[in-house]
């Protein structure tokens, strides 16, 4: 009988501490956490870079959660949400008639956050004319209104986070450089779930449980070929996506079992536009037994006959000696 994970039910959840709700314990994770304890005791400004999904948020939250200015305000603001001729007013506020529709005096994000921590999330998506103005904040923790002329102090610290190359975006003239070395202080580099897969198992269990809790459903175990699958996916959209599928995989649960939802994606999803390295690095690893269990299908969250097509059409084949062995490696280089 197959060997299954186990999915606890605790009586009760510990206390909601930030650090809780980050989950894994990865050295790439590990790496991240030891650099968030060194500077959460500064006031230092901190530039949170990752691709989408990977958990920038929670991140400034522990940030916050472990300096002095815990238990005062922690605002966040999205840059890229906020149309373009509002952005200002939601960072600095605005008095009554400042403009066509400012029917009342508004309060922006910079005040809110007075002795606290502001987070501006997207960073990158802050317009040229609007970034002078975010520079002298950081610089002199002081702005003015629109509409008006009285400067206003702040105390504030600032953690940023884009999912974008900002060295690149100055090199292209697109993001004020004297900006990005302000906001560049303390960078930190949060890895792709790719990169952290052995903290996939325990967050698949921590969704499950989050999920089965909602939809009143008991799942009481995993199916290894599931958890193996998940593994080994591509998660081109991270911590975000692998939620995302846990939560599908919960609906679709039987039995107290969870399986893998995967199966059902169709041709053309993210899988489609994955890097097919990973099927190399999956067949290694798996002793390029593709069906089964514990082959490299399973792990990918493929058909068996899927992963084969995907193989013919990529000329992967398994090396049978120390040339075949060579024409990977030439075969991994082509595709990177």
């Amino acid at each position: 009988m197959p060997e299954y994970a186990t999915v606890t039910y605790p009586e009760a959840d510990p206390p909601d501490r930030i650090f809780k709700r980050i989950i894994g314990n990865s050295a790439a994770l590990e790496s991240v956490l030891g650099q968030v304890e060194q500077v959460a005791s500064t006031d230092s400004t901190v530039l949170i870079e990752g691709e989408t999904g990977t958990g920038k948020e929670l991140i400034a939250q522990a940030i916050h959660s472990s300096s002095e200015r815990y238990g005062r305000a922690f605002i966040k603001l999205n840059c890229a949400a906020i149309p373009l001729d509002l952005l200002e007013s939601e960072l600095f506020g605005h008095e009554k008639g400042a403009f066509t529709g400012a029917i009342a005096q508004k309060i922006g994000r910079f005040e809110m956050a007075d002795k606290g921590t502001l987070f501006l999330d997207e960073v990158g998506d802050i317009p040229p004319a609007l970034q002078p103005k975010l520079l002298r904040v950081l610089q002199e923790q002081e702005f003015e209104r629109l509409g008006s002329g009285r400067t206003h102090k702040v105390d504030v610290r600032l953690v940023a986070a884009t999912n974008r190359n900002l060295g690149k975006m100055v090199a292209r003239g697109q993001f004020r450089g004297d900006l990005y070395y302000r906001l560049n202080v303390f960078p930190i580099l949060l890895p792709a779930l790719r990169e952290r897969r052995e903290d996939i198992p325990a967050l698949v269990s921590h969704f499950v449980k989050i999920f089965s809790h909602r939809m009143k459903k008991r799942v009481e175990s995993i199916a290894p070929d599931t958890m193996s699958a998940f593994q080994w996916h591509s998660w081109p959209g991270n911590i975000r996506e692998l939620q995302n599928m846990v939560e599908r995989a919960v609906i679709l649960s039987q039995d107290g079992m969870l399986h893998n939802p995967l199966h059902n994606q169709r041709t053309g999803s993210a899988w489609e536009d994955s890097d097919p390295a990973l099927i190399l690095e999956t067949l290694e690893e798996a002793g390029w037994v593709v069906g089964g269990p514990r082959g490299a299908a399973a792990k990918l969250g493929l058909k068996r006959t899927t992963l084969l097509a995907k193989m013919k059409r990529l000329g992967i084949s398994r090396p049978i000696s120390q040339e075949g062995t060579e024409m990977v490696d030439m075969a991994r280089e082509s595709i990177c």
